[in-house]
């Protein structure tokens, strides 16, 4: 009976009023109220601006709501378009109108970061164009379209990518406001894509640069071990000769113990260690000098994969994909909410922590070396010192520690002198095209017998590898 009775009195309780009866029923009381005061004009006046703003309100958040925007041909989620310098990458967004109101006008804009728009400077008398942008724009990105129910359009344009970098295409942002214009609505359509230009790669003539492993591919001038499979000549023999370097057809031809000379060598491998802090690769030389190390070290790992010899690479730079994901997409302040929630996808992030691709052969740990260069950026964390002190015990020994820098201090220098002296075998790469300063930096390292080569323009990277003179 009980519940009987509830269900009753439930079902005989009189609806809840909704909002609208309730605006109705409060905007009646207001004219009514007018009236009587004498003002029911004024009153009226006053009820039907507040209609046409409200109106207008619910038109745009319906309009806003109803369009929405789809990147086509873009990569599969999570993955980045990759491509060569030069290359066109078409980009396509398509705009729908999937509300049940035809739409008056929608601006759809698909936004490019600033960085990826500014000219590059002439500096160091490198010839370049100085109003070629890494991203050149071919069409336009921005449309205003009026759009019925279910009516699509697209934006269609195309990047030219002229610098190697990771990009971000995008995101598409979309605007809308009412017929009147007292209301704007912002919103983010299509996700951005983000676009790998993989570095330019130039023919080396020569390879010279050896390790402290003995019997490799690589002739040096001295070694406390020779490569057996290298034959230099024949000698008288001498006491202390073992017996498995005579030369017996030598000896039975003259009557004399010969003994057979070997050519030391060593192993081609490198590790390439790249500095990048900004204090050592400073902004009047940027883009431009980072692009040129980046090219070379691009350069000697393809040279060292056509010889079969291992290869890796340490810097103190920062990943561009890394810095993606732990601070999220660069959005617009127009559509606040989506960026903070793209932001808020971070994940722990140690700043100072090195990009390191280990050492190895092949043509999958090419790729992915080719693909680590390029998305490399200039930080202000760990100093060249720092960071060979940091990575030290993860570097392996068995190859050439290549250094590739544009400045180094004092701290610098006397690290890579320290490494020298603990038995590690060094090669240092000037990027520079002031003489003077070459000649500074070079001179420590070359009183300790470290290899310096002297990296200019483009031009220099194929002999930049190339053994030095004897002393």
């Amino acid at each position: 009976m009980t519940d009987k009775g509830n269900a009753a009195e439930s079902r005989s309780d009189p609806p809840a009023p909704s909002r609208w009866l309730t605006i109705i029923v409060v905007c009646a009381i207001v004219v009514f109220l007018g009236m009587v005061a004498g003002a029911g004009l004024w009153m009226t006046a006053a009820i039907t601006v507040a209609s046409v703003v409200a109106i207008g309100n619910w038109v745009a958040t319906q309009w806003s709501a109803g369009v929405v925007a789809v990147r086509l041909d873009s990569p599969e989620e999570g993955r980045d378009l990759e491509v060569v310098i030069g290359s066109l990458v078409p980009v396509t967004v398509e705009v729908t109108n999937q509300g049940k109101l035809p739409v008056a006008w929608v601006l759809a804009e698909d936004l490019i970061p600033r960085g990826a728009t500014q000219q590059a400077r002439q500096a160091d008398g490198m010839a370049i164009d100085p109003r070629t942008t890494p991203l050149p724009i071919e069409g336009a990105r921005l449309a205003v379209m009026a759009l019925l129910p279910g009516q699509s359009k697209r934006i269609e344009y195309s990047v030219r990518c002229l610098r190697r970098g990771y990009f971000q295409i995008g995101p598409t942002v979309l605007e809308t406001g009412d017929p009147v214009g007292m209301f704007r609505r912002y919103r983010l359509g299509a996700r951005p894509m983000f676009v790998t230009v993989l570095p330019k790669v130039q023919l080396l003539s020569t390879y010279e640069i050896g390790s402290r492993r003995p019997i490799g591919e690589i002739k040096i001038r001295a070694s406390s071990m020779t490569d057996p499979t290298r034959l230099r000549g024949i000698r008288q023999w001498q006491i202390g000769d073992p017996l498995r370097s005579v030369h017996w057809a030598a000896t039975a031809r003259t009557g004399t113990l010969h003994s057979k000379v070997y050519e030391p060598s060593s192993v081609a491998g490198a590790t390439i260690i790249l500095d990048l802090h900004v204090d050592t690769n400073p902004d009047q030389h940027e883009p431009l000098r980072t692009d040129l190390t980046i090219t070379a070290a691009a350069s000697i790992a393809a040279a060292l994969h056509d010889a079969g010899e291992p290869f890796g690479l340490a810097t103190n730079g920062r990943d561009a994909a890394d810095r993606i994901r732990t601070e999220g997409f660069r959005g617009d302040h127009r559509v606040r909410d989506a960026s903070v929630k793209a932001a808020s996808l971070k994940q722990l992030n140690e700043r100072l922590r090195p990009v390191l691709v280990n050492v190895d052969r092949g043509p999958v740990h090419l790729k992915e070396m080719f693909r680590t260069l390029a998305r490399l950026e200039r930080t202000d964390g760990l100093t060249l010192a720092e960071f060979l002190v940091e990575t030290e015990s993860q570097l392996s020994s068995e190859t050439t520690m290549l250094v590739m820098l544009q400045q180094a201090t004092e701290a610098d220098i006397a690290a890579l002198v320290g490494l020298s002296r603990r038995g590690w075998a060094i090669a240092v790469v000037i990027n520079t095209l002031d003489i003077d300063r070459y000649s500074r930096m070079a001179g420590p390292l070359l009183a300790e017998r470290i290899h310096v080569s002297h990296l200019q323009t483009e031009d220099s990277i194929m002999d930049v590898c190339r053994a030095q003179m004897a002393r």
